[in-house]
């Protein structure tokens, strides 16, 4: 299974499709297919039948999955896409940091 930079959590930015400039948080990773959720973005149209959920049933519009090279980390000094690294902390630690502004992106 592939190892992705990008966790539940995290805060990202769309950086290629139709939702580009959008950014969100990550719902849910899909490490196997290389795919998050990300929350308001790539939205969809559901119609589904009345349920114990949604008793009138309807039009939903729900968040689809998109590939993680179409999603970069924000910055969080500047909030602008980043690349990620990871490093060593004196502690032997390892942490990713932002390869922008040097740092460290907390979980």
């Amino acid at each position: 299974m592939p190892k992705l930079q990008v966790k539940k959590g995290d805060k990202v930015v769309v950086i290629a499709g139709k939702d580009k400039g959008k950014s969100g948080r990550v719902l849910v990773v899909f490490p196997k297919t290389q795919r998050l959720i990300v929350e308001g973005v790539q939205l969809m149209k559901r119609h589904t039948k009345p349920n114990a959920a949604h008793p009138e049933g309807g039009i939903i519009e729900k968040e689809a999955s998109i590939h993680v090279s179409n999603v970069q980390l924000t910055d969080p000094k500047t909030g602008a896409p980043t690349r990620v690294g990871y490093k060593f902390l004196e502690d032997g630690t390892k942490v990713r940091f932002a390869k922008k502004s040097g740092e460290v992106i907390e979980q």
